[in-house]
């Protein structure tokens, strides 16, 4: 795990500055550093820079950037190549100097050229430099476990795995994306490609890009391919499905351990997260028969408790690490301790992102990082085995729609009328119901959600000016493009090529990052994913049991009574917190003239709207509401643009 940053352009940039731009991810890699420079035709220079963490191969050999044997190629690389031993067996005829899985990409490139990443396994971003082709081919891994920002500015490219080094590479001037704002604020991420700011852009997961040297603009000679994405792939294998229910638990079963044990290479010391829930708990439990199997130590594993009981679920993690055995460290946390976090956020997502469960992410990978450099996580299940909650509410909303008229009604019905009908079918899927026509859906569930975050960013009326979020912004997912007739199963692919990476892959990244700890999914494995399209969705939601397949993979390692409850995930006090403590910051961040000299949100309406929210009913479009995560939303942008921007 390391971080990357380059140049490729005229710009003379000095060295102290290469450097600076690296520097600004030591936190991704404190065990090396290293900078290249080249000159290439027409005084274009490429300029590559890279910050190590050392997992396999402590060795100097190896350092980053790293050249080739020939010195035809040149790569820099933040991931982990979990198949990079078979490929070194595939590929004996390159002269390797190291045992690293990074020289084997350049064997690999060798001999497949840009087709090489169909053949890697792991999390990947990475740029490597094609000194005979005169191009620099950047890739970013299937899921979007590694992230990759570029920055387009005329005839000049850079990149890097964050947006610090970007925001530090000369000439950069940093023009906010107004059109993204209204989806952040509702969304709580940005999805790729689009950041916060214009002409920066994230590479796609499953995504290859080329830029080749010569004149002309830099967008001009950027070729992007996609290599692996998620409904061609899933087409593609469900159409190839494993029938028998038995058949399709075994594949899983081999398949997950095997990607654990993959995993389970390094060369430092390794644990696992472990929340009591059924993702992290199966994943742990592989980890554990793995290494006793092997003759090693019992698994070391993690989890956090709460001070506050409403949000502690460390006693189920407790009781499922002594039923294992593992070696069990748990961190009892007060709300002051989750609070003293706040202020760290944009330091960490330099972009605006406000999923709130990052300050446990960060307190549970604060703690892993005393005592290994690599953990394992649960990450994917929800999404590849039909696990929120929303996906209970798609489910009835479909069955809704299938009776026409009457679903409509449902969603139509006038407070205090129909009360058996308002009994049988919850509020929110009435919702969901009246709305099924309307590609709004969000992790909410509720379009005034989108509604507020639209005109909290329009233009006032009257100005004259544009509509900065007058509709959804460009980009916007929709799950009928999957062309599925299961709601489930179009809201999941929704789930996994959106939010997946730009929320949950992007949290456990950056939080881990933080203190330079690695986190490695199994359940998003290439071949642990591809299965799971072949597993009919009757087995991952049975009789609207969801992630039904998965919990019965995890009862034959863990007794079922240890694991079954509902599910809860990591939750802050949002509430309190911005009606206590964060009260005065959110109300200077909403003060009308504040909001005018800013530009960028429709000052009368956002500061209505949170002024009636901290009222808790008093005035203000959010009369009567809980709009805590919009709120939150607003309050991390405003603290995001203070840092950088103000």
């Amino acid at each position: 795990m390391c971080g990357i940053c380059g140049y490729i352009g005229k710009k003379r940039i000095t060295e102290e500055a290469l450097s600076a731009m690296n520097d600004s991810m030591t936190h991704r890699g404190p065990n090396d550093a290293g900078t290249a420079r080249f000159e290439a035709a027409e005084g274009v220079q490429v300029l590559l820079a890279h910050r190590r963490l050392s997992i396999n191969d402590l060795s100097p050999q190896g350092h980053q950037p790293m050249t080739s044997a020939d010195g035809g190629l040149v790569i820099v690389f933040n991931g982990e190549i979990y198949n990079f031993r078979e490929l070194r067996s595939e590929l004996p005829d390159y002269p390797y100097r190291s045992s690293c899985d990074t020289e084997v990409i350049l064997a690999a490139y060798r001999k497949w050229g840009e087709d090489c990443f169909d053949h890697l396994r792991g999390m990947f971003a990475l740029a490597i430099y094609d000194r005979e082709e005169r191009k620099l081919v950047f890739a970013r891994d299937r899921i979007g476990k590694k992230p990759f920002y570029y920055w387009l500015d005329g005839t000049e490219l850079a990149f890097a795995s964050e947006l610090k080094p970007i925001l530090l590479c000369p000439g950069f001037t940093g023009c906010i994306r107004r059109d993204v704002m209204a989806r952040f604020l509702f969304q709580q991420y940005i999805n790729a490609p689009e950041t916060i700011f214009e002409n920066v852009y994230k590479l796609e997961p499953g995504m290859r890009m080329t830029l080749r040297l010569g004149g002309g603009p830099a967008e001009k000679r950027l070729m992007k391919t996609r290599y692996w994405s998620v409904p061609e792939v899933y087409h593609r294998m469900a159409a190839d499905p494993i029938r028998d229910y038995a058949e399709a638990k075994r594949r899983l079963s081999e398949a997950l351990t095997a990607a654990t044990r993959e995993r389970m290479v390094a060369d430092v010391p390794l644990g696992s997260f472990l929340s009591g829930g059924y993702d992290s708990s199966l994943i742990s439990a592989i980890a554990q028969r793995i290494s006793l199997q092997e003759g090693g130590q019992p698994l070391r594993t993690f989890s956090i408790g709460f001070e506050e009981k409403q949000y502690d679920e460390s006693g189920y993690a407790r009781e499922v690490a002594r039923h294992l055995g593992t070696d069990h460290t748990e961190l009892c946390i007060g709300e002051n301790e989750m609070f003293g976090l706040v202020d760290s956020i944009p330091a960490y997502f330099d972009e605006p992102f406000a999923d709130s469960s990052q300050i446990p992410t960060m307190l549970v990978s604060m703690l892993a990082r005393r005592e290994v450099t690599v953990a394992l996580s649960g990450d994917g299940g929800d999404e590849f085995y039909c696990g929120y909650n929303i996906y209970d509410n798609v489910r009835q909303a479909q069955l809704l729609d299938g009776i026409g008229a009457l679903a409509h009604a449902v969603g139509q019905l006038p407070a205090g009328g129909g009360r058996k009908l308002e009994s049988r079918y919850p509020f929110r899927v009435r919702v969901v119901a009246a709305n099924r026509n309307r590609e709004t859906k969000t992790q909410f569930g509720a379009g005034s959600y989108v509604e507020h975050a639209i005109r909290m960013v329009q233009a006032p009326e009257g100005s004259g000016g544009p509509s900065a979020g007058g509709m959804l912004p460009v980009n916007y997912p929709v799950e009928s493009r999957y062309g599925v007739r299961n709601w489930q199963i179009r809201r999941m692919l929704l789930d996994m090529e959106y939010y997946l990476p730009g929320d949950i892959l992007c949290k456990v990244d950056r939080a881990s990052m933080k203190y330079s700890l690695e986190t490695r999914c199994p359940i998003l494995d290439q071949e642990v994913m591809e299965l799971s399209f072949r597993i009919p969705h009757a087995f991952k939601c049975r009789r609207g049991e969801k992630k039904a397949i998965l919990k019965d993979l995890s009862y034959d390692y863990i007794p079922r009574a240890l694991l079954d409850r509902p599910k809860r995930g990591f939750g802050v006090p949002l509430d309190k917190w911005l009606r206590g403590p964060l009260r005065e910051r959110l109300e200077a961040y909403c003060d009308r003239d504040f909001l005018a000299r800013q530009g960028l949100f429709d000052s009368d309406y956002t500061a209505r709207l949170m002024a009636g929210y901290l009222a808790k009913g008093d005035g203000g479009p959010a009369t009567g509401a809980n709009y805590s995560k919009l709120a939150w939303s607003f309050f991390v942008f405003q603290q995001w643009y203070e840092k950088y921007m103000g």
